[in-house]
């Protein structure tokens, strides 16, 4: 088996975020490549670190807090598409 070139890997599309009533709201993208969806990732998380100690540090800052929850929600539902996307089994070329 060859193995496959991870920039041409794409999402798959299929891990729902932000649930309501049991029902997913949004949906990772499928198509956009790994390297592509990680960069962005890791874009999220590094902005909802710096929400998350915005509200650890201040009074009142209760919006950094959940602001930073949905931008966590986000990156990890990208985390867990890329996941099952390198963890799926591949035919031989």
């Amino acid at each position: 088996m060859t193995a496959t070139n991870p920039s041409a890997l794409t999402t798959l599309g299929v891990t729902p975020f932000c649930f309501h009533s049991d029902q997913p709201l949004f949906r990772v993208n499928s198509g956009v490549s790994l390297p592509e969806a990680l960069h962005h990732v890791s874009n999220l998380l590094h902005v909802a670190e710096l929400l998350a100690e915005d509200a650890a540090m201040a009074r009142d800052t209760d919006r950094y807090a959940w602001a930073s929850h949905y931008l966590q929600e986000m990156s990890k539902a990208v985390i867990d598409d890329v996941v099952k996307v390198l963890e799926a089994p591949r035919s031989a070329e």
